[in-house]
């Protein structure tokens, strides 16, 4: 098997090493808010209290001041608790930017409503009689949007690995008859685990709620577990990509799609606006982190991204197999092996 160095690379050191800490700091503040809350109402709320509404914001769905409280109490402190573990683990990860921000908004997220849900609860003589304004419920996302905006500053930029341009489109070099495979798995442990948790949830809402609508949501566990852990392969058929954690082949760009294929670094919030398998009017690509990508320039003038490590060298092999690709085709119709000759 061939193998190429890629440009030289230096590890820029982290600038957050507090990153853990910032994980986990809006959910102290939600938990503090939660109790200063529950301390203010003490002695006025109802029991049962009204803990879901409808849009006209009246109660539909009712439970213990107990269950309630524990049962938010949990959600809060497990997603802290995750949070805080893979900030720790992860913490100069470009991913590890993404997970302290929806943490953030998380926290938000939970504890607010705990808290609006309190509040109205005090303010009325019964759980029959309270109500929800749905402006609340605007207030509320908008405060989590804001929150997870925060918090992805306060988590500062991320780790990057610096790689010197390239000049031009590099190849691999390959001898006639020769092959090479260039691999690499890519991977974010919150889409595995958010898909863990969504299936899970899914399983969940089939036995409670009926499997038509757990489908659904189990669908869309699959494609964000699909996602999570990929393997990127580059062979003689072209770009692979395929799930590790399904063991299913989602995608492949065959080498007459692909006008050259190159290394460069992809910055996935400014060019495509998140991460997971994203679609945009000009590109298309699989973009779990920022750092280095393998781009293939399609023929089509869009391009599909991949962010992995040494995407250098598979850039210089896809276009080794390009060329030969073109050749072959290109090659006249009278290069086809003679027909044998009779003596």
């Amino acid at each position: 098997m061939k193998s190429a160095k890629s440009g030289p690379r230096s590890v820029l050191p982290s600038t957050r090493p507090l990153r853990p800490w910032i994980a986990v700091f809006p959910f102290l503040i939600a938990l503090l808010a939660i109790a200063g809350v529950l301390n203010g109402v003490s002695g006025r709320l109802p029991d049962p209290l009204a803990t879901h509404f409808g849009p006209d914001g009246k109660p539909d769905g009712y439970s213990s001041i107990r269950g309630f409280l524990t049962a938010s109490l949990a959600a809060l402190l497990l997603i802290a608790v995750g949070s805080g573990v893979l900030a720790q683990l992860r913490r100069t990860a470009p991913v590890t930017r993404w997970v302290i921000s929806a943490g953030w908004g998380a926290a938000v997220m939970f504890a607010l409503p705990v808290c609006l849900t309190l509040l109205a609860n005090a303010h009325a003589r019964d759980a029959d009689a309270v109500r929800f304004p749905m402006w609340q419920v605007a207030a509320w996302l908008g405060a989590a949007v804001l929150a997870g905006g925060l918090g992805w500053l306060l988590a500062g930029p991320d780790t990057r690995t610096a790689t010197a341009p390239s000049d031009g489109a590099p190849r691999l070099a390959l001898a006639e008859g020769e092959s090479a495979v260039w691999s690499h798995t890519v991977s974010s442990p919150l889409l595995a685990l958010l898909g863990a948790l969504m299936l899970g949830a899914g399983v969940l809402l089939g036995f409670l709620d009926g499997w038509l609508t757990g489908a659904i949501l189990l669908v869309s566990a699959l494609a964000v577990i699909a996602v999570g852990s990929v393997r990127v392969t580059v062979d003689r058929r072209g770009l692979r990509l395929a799930s590790t954690l399904l063991g299913v082949r989602f995608r492949c760009v065959p080498f007459d799609r692909v006008t050259e294929a190159v290394g460069r670094q992809v910055q996935i919030a400014a060019e495509f606006g998140g991460w997971g398998y994203r679609v945009r009017p000009d590109r298309t690509g699989l973009v779990l982190r920022s750092g280095e990508g393998l781009v293939l320039r399609l023929t089509s003038g869009r391009e599909f991204v991949v962010t992995v490590d040494d995407a250098a060298t598979g850039a210089a092999l896809f276009n080794a197999y390009l060329d030969r690709a073109r050749t072959r085709q290109n090659s006249p119709q009278d290069s086809r092996r003679s027909p044998r000759q009779g003596g």
